[in-house]
């Protein structure tokens, strides 16, 4: 059990049946009352975010959420195998729990699998990964304007926007949070 009184950033706990997660926290002691804890709570498998305020002595059960490394390796249908990198034990996830960042995950690509409860409710892809670009437009020479993008497919199938210098072929790091082009790679 976690009081309100303890709750610091990051503190996971079930209130209503929901697993939420501290984001900010203020104990506040006002001039005349009883002193509260204003929280921003974060609902951990539906991604919401709350205001609430709290009684210091208010009482929650501890919320442990799991994130397991796991190896991605391969799709069947709208079913996705990963494999845990120290048992070797494989397990299907549907498409509907992989979230946006699976975009640029390609066969073989340590992830975090994130569970709560033995429930898988999300996958978390590395920060940055380094793609092949598949298909891309030329470049326009002369084009010389700041910042100009194009479309670029990758590997995994994701598009995203590169700049006009990238060609097919080429190796790009991408941030898997935003979608966004970084730099070229080395591949």
């Amino acid at each position: 059990m976690v009081s309100a009184g303890d709750f610091r950033n990051g503190v996971t706990f079930e209130m209503d049946g929901q697993v939420m997660q501290v984001v900010e926290f203020q104990h506040v002691k006002p001039g005349k009352g009883a002193a509260f804890v204003r929280c921003k709570l974060k609902n951990v498998i539906g991604g919401g975010v709350v205001e609430r305020t709290f009684n210091p002595t208010d009482k929650f059960e501890n919320a442990y959420v799991e994130r397991r490394d796991m190896q991605y390796l391969y799709a069947d249908g709208d079913l996705f195998y990963f494999m845990d990198t120290e048992t070797f034990e494989q397990i299907p996830i549907g498409r509907n729990v992989l979230g946006d960042g699976f975009q640029f995950v390609k066969e073989n690509m340590e992830c975090k699998v994130v569970s709560y409860k033995g429930n898988v409710f999300n996958m978390e892809p590395p920060v940055f990964v380094e793609l092949q670009v598949t298909e891309t437009e030329p470049g326009v020479r002369g084009d010389t304007a700041n910042n100009v993008t194009k479309p670029a497919t990758l590997e995994t199938g994701a598009t995203i926007r590169v700049p006009i210098f990238i060609n097919q072929g080429e190796f790009v790091r991408i941030d898997t949070r935003t979608g966004e082009y970084l730099e070229r790679a080395k591949g």
